[in-house]
C-alpha cells in the first residue's frame, strides 16, 4: 500500500500518477486518506496526553499515601477513573479510524513508474522486443498434438476434478518435471536460494502481497478455514519476510520456488483459453527478490534478462512487452510481460510477468532494511521463471515435425529423450 506521508508530501505527483491508471475519483480518495491520517494523529495525541496525566495522578496518589496526606486521594482516584473511561472511548475511536485508513489504503493501487505508457487496455502495451516469426498454416495447435501423442488428457482431468485440471501422462509428465528442474537449476546457478513453501496461505499473507482484497474472487478458499490455495509462489515466498528487519549487508535476497498454482479464472471462455492456454491448476517456477531502493531497478533488469535467457534456451519465439497503465497489476509499479509464440494457433501467449512493486508490498507487511541506525522500507520484485502451461504449448507447436515433436536441447539431460514420437 502507499505510504501516507508520501501521499501528503508528494500529493500532486502521486495524484498525476494514479490518474494515469484511470482510477475514479482518485483526488477525493487521496484527500480522504490524509484527513483520516490527521484524525488518527489527533486521537493518538489525545491518548498520549491522557496517559501522561494518568501517570502523574498515579504518582500523586503514591506520594499522598507515603506522606500520610491522603485527603485528596479519593478525588485523585475518581479523576483517574474518569481518564480511564475517556481513554477507552478514544482508543475505540482510534481503532475505528485506523481500520478506515487501512481499508482506504487497500483500495488505492500502486503508482505507475514514469516509464509506464498511457493506455486503458493491453492493446496499448508497448512491445520492446519481438522475435521474427513465420506463419505456417500446416502446423497443428497443441490440443490436437497432445491427443495424437497421448501426453496430456483433459477429459480424464475433467472426470477427476473438473475443467482446467489436466492429467499429464508418460512423456508429457516427464517434460513437466524436466522443465521444473531445469528452471530451478538455472536459478540456483544465478544465486537464487531454492524455497519449498506451503501452498496454502492465510488471509494476512494474501493481503500483504495484494491478492486480498483485490483478487479474492480469483482464489480458491478452503471452506470453514482462513486459508487459500496459492495463485503463485510469490505470496508464501515474499511473506517469509513479513515483519522482518533485514540488514543491508545481506542484500540482495534472491529466492526461487516451484509450486503448483491455483486460479479460478472465472468468466473465461473462448478459443484463447483452449487446451493449456488457461488452467485452474498449473505449475510455475517463481523468482523473488528483496532489494534496497537504489538497486531495485538493476534487480528488475536482471530478472528480465533471466526470463529472456530461459525462453531463448528453449528455442521458441518470444516478445517482451511493457505494460501500459490500464493493464498494470494493482500492486505493481512497473511490469514487463513475456509472451511466447504458438504457431499452431497463430497466437502470442503470456508466460511470465516480471514486476517491481517498490515499497507497496513491504509497507503492508512491515518489511524494512536496516542500514546502520536508519531503517527504510524494502523494495520487492518477482517474476515467473517460468509458468509451464503456455511454455509447453509453445514447445509442442514450434517443435512439431510430422510424426514426432523435438525436445529442446537444454532439456535432453532432464528428459532422457530427444523427441516425443507416436
Amino acid at each position: 500500500m502507499l505510504e501516507v506521508n508520501k501521499v501528503r508530501d508528494e500529493f500532486e505527483n502521486i495524484l498525476k500518477a494514479l490518474e494515469k491508471r484511470g482510477v475514479s475519483d482518485i483526488k477525493n480518495k487521496l484527500q480522504d486518506l490524509i484527513k483520516l491520517d490527521d484524525q488518527r494523529k489527533s486521537l493518538k495525541s489525545e491518548i498520549d496526553k491522557i496517559n501522561n496525566e494518568s501517570n502523574t495522578i498515579s504518582k500523586d496518589i503514591g506520594i499522598a499515601f507515603k506522606s500520610g496526606k491522603d485527603d485528596n486521594v479519593e478525588s485523585l482516584k475518581l479523576k483517574s477513573q474518569e481518564l480511564k473511561e475517556k481513554s477507552k472511548i478514544i482508543n475505540d475511536n482510534l481503532k475505528e479510524t485506523e481500520n478506515k485508513l487501512r481499508v482506504s489504503l487497500y483500495s488505492i493501487p500502486n503508482t505507475p513508474d514514469r516509464r509506464v505508457p498511457e493506455g486503458k487496455s493491453d492493446k496499448e502495451n508497448k512491445i520492446i522486443f519481438s522475435s521474427d516469426i513465420s506463419k505456417n498454416e500446416t502446423l497443428k495447435p497443441h490440443w490436437d498434438l497432445i491427443k495424437e501423442f497421448q501426453i496430456i488428457d483433459f477429459e480424464l482431468g475433467n472426470n477427476i476434478t473438473g475443467a482446467g485440471f489436466p492429467v499429464y501422462i508418460g512423456k508429457g509428465a516427464i517434460l513437466q518435471r524436466a522443465l521444473i528442474n531445469y528452471f530451478l537449476d538455472v536459478a540456483r546457478e544465478k544465486d537464487y536460494t531454492e524455497i519449498q513453501p506451503p501452498i496454502l496461505i492465510n488471509d494476512d499473507s494474501a493481503t500483504n502481497t495484494g491478492q486480498l482484497p483485490d483478487k479474492e474472487g480469483q482464489m480458491y478458499k478452503i471452506e470453514d478455514e482462513n486459508l487459500y490455495l496459492i495463485p503463485t509462489a510469490e505470496v508464501p515466498v515474499t511473506n517469509i519476510y513479513k515483519k522482518k528487519i533485514v540488514e543491508k549487508e545481506i542484500l540482495p535476497i534472491k529466492n526461487v520456488a516451484y509450486t503448483p498454482c491455483f486460479r479460478k479464472e472465472a468468466g473465461s471462455w473462448g478459443s484463447h483459453v483452449r487446451g493449456l492456454n488457461r488452467l485452474h491448476q498449473f505449475d510455475k517456477v517463481e523468482i523473488v527478490q528483496i532489494q534496497e531502493e537504489s538497486k531495485s531497478e538493476d534487480a528488475l533488469n536482471e530478472m528480465c534478462d533471466h526470463v529472456q535467457s530461459l525462453i531463448e534456451s528453449l528455442e521458441i519465439p518470444y516478445r517482451k512487452i511493457l505494460l501500459c497503465a490500464g493493464d498494470l497489476g494493482f500492486t505493481s509499479s512497473l511490469t514487463y510481460d513475456f509472451e511466447v509464440y504458438a504457431p499452431g494457433q497463430d497466437k502470442w501467449l503470456e508466460c511470465s510477468s516480471v514486476s517491481n512493486f517498490l515499497t507497496y508490498q513491504s509497507n503492508r507487511m512491515n518489511l524494512k532494511i536496516k542500514d546502520g541506525k536508519t531503517k527504510q522500507l524494502a523494495h520487492t520484485l518477482n517474476g515467473s521463471a517460468l509458468a509451464l502451461p503456455r511454455i509447453v504449448a509453445s514447445i509442442l507447436e514450434n517443435h512439431q515435425e510430422g510424426d514426432h515433436i523435438l525436445i529442446p536441447k537444454v532439456l535432453h539431460k532432464y528428459t532422457g529423450f530427444k523427441k516425443i514420437s507416436k
